[in-house]
């Protein structure tokens, strides 16, 4: 299984090679908003932050948050044209194991969402962002974003196999993509509404948010890790039982 996963998410990889415009189109909207939140409102917003915050570390996270979100809808998008070309009936007619069809486009996500991430952590350097988190916090880092990855990737391959078209397929990223901006990604959640900050403070990006924030500052990171890693592994195995079901049922 391991060969047969290896060389169908090799034949995803050259697709995404010969269209690069993929990682750099996902990689477009965050860092326009990485822009607009820098410098249209981060001076205003820095007031209620303090003077000594730097406004582009403290929204980094939540920028990787859009990022991913927005690259999974690839995900969904590349899973519904496999299925209407009836790519998935083809390989099921050849002897190899049926959930290595899956796990290749699994793996793609996973990659050319870290490649998105890697771009957007650079420009980020460029517009000053510092970090004092050592290796052990990079590396920890990485695991979030990487689990992060998958548990939306499972959720995705969901509208990505029964969708009817290619906007049902990749319209559930659009709440995802959103989700961040009811956190506190980009402003402290104090200043929100009770009901809204409610809503903010217990939802699973805000933790996840708080944790990478922590580590990149090199922080202790407290008890949001143990609640964004609760979120996250819950969110993965739901969506995983749910996209092996869809995915036996549909293909």
């Amino acid at each position: 299984m391991i060969c047969q996963t290896r060389i169908l998410f090799g034949r995803l990889v050259r697709h995404i090679l010969r269209s690069p415009d993929t990682i750099i189109t996902v990689a477009l909207t965050p860092i326009a908003t990485m822009l607009m939140f820098v410098y249209v409102f981060g001076g205003a917003v820095k007031t209620s932050l303090g003077e000594n915050v730097n406004y582009v570390n403290y929204q980094l996270p939540g920028i990787l948050l859009i990022a991913i979100a927005s690259g999974i809808a690839y995900t969904a998008m590349r899973l519904f044209m496999d299925k209407e070309k009836g790519l998935f009936a083809r390989f099921h007619s050849m002897p190899i194991k049926r959930s290595s069809v899956l796990w290749s486009h699994v793996l793609t996500s996973l990659v050319s969402n870290m490649l998105t991430v890697i771009i957007i952590i650079l420009i980020g350097f460029i517009m000053g962002f510092r970090s004092g988190a050592g290796i052990l916090e990079w590396l920890a880092v990485a695991g979030i974003l990487m689990l992060f990855t998958l548990a939306l990737t499972w959720a995705a391959v969901v509208p990505g196999i029964t969708g009817k078209s290619m906007e049902g397929a990749t319209g559930f990223a659009y709440p995802l993509i959103f989700l961040p901006f009811i956190s506190s990604a980009f402003v402290p959640t104090e200043t929100m509404p009770s009901a809204v900050r409610a809503f903010a403070d217990n939802q699973p990006v805000t933790s996840i948010v708080e944790s990478i924030r922590a580590l990149l500052s090199g922080q202790p990171v407290g008890n949001d890790i143990w609640v964004a890693l609760t979120w996250m592994v819950g969110i993965l195995l739901v969506a995983y039982v749910f996209a092996m079901r869809a995915y036996n049922q549909q293909v």
